[in-house]
């Protein structure tokens, strides 16, 4: 067969289905990622806000009277316990609405914790409060898992 006939192109179409089908059924499922998940990833910093260790936290709560520690944290993970005094806000419910109605004030400071260093909604509810104009922001990165781990005190319902 000639380059560029009818043939050839066929040929090379099998060929490549061929060197494809070989490659797909090679791969583990491992490798494959899921596309379907949405996957937050943790940074060690977001840009513009305050990082803090639970130490901070408590510094922090104690030095500044209008403080208002947000819980990203749904209300599941709520009921096993919480930091004192932090208002529940999770960050599937966050948005310029719900801010506003929980702290009018975007220069008032606002700290967000969620679960723990693996958990990503804190990262959500205070990208959205940023995104929403709020100026004065902290985050717990190490969150409830870190304020347990230290055994500082929290706050259950009680029943649970």
């Amino acid at each position: 067969m000639q380059p560029g006939t009818p043939g050839m192109n066929l040929l090379r179409r099998l060929t490549l289905f061929c060197i494809l089908t070989f490659a797909i059924c090679t791969i583990s499922a491992e490798t494959i990622p899921d596309l379907t998940k949405d996957k937050i990833i943790v940074p060690d910093e977001i840009p513009g806000v305050e990082t803090l260790t639970a130490e901070d936290v408590i510094e922090k709560a104690n030095s500044i009277d209008k403080l208002v520690i947000i819980d990203a944290r749904i209300n599941k993970d709520r009921a096993s316990g919480y930091i004192e005094d932090s208002s529940s806000l999770p960050d599937i419910n966050t948005n310029c609405d719900t801010l506003s109605k929980l702290v009018a004030d975007k220069q008032t400071p606002l700290l967000f914790y969620c679960n723990g260093v693996k958990c990503g909604r804190s990262v959500v509810a205070v990208k959205i409060a940023k995104s929403c104009g709020y100026k004065n922001l902290s985050w717990f990165r190490g969150g409830f898992e870190e304020w347990k781990q230290k055994g500082y005190q929290y706050v259950t319902e009680p029943g649970t």
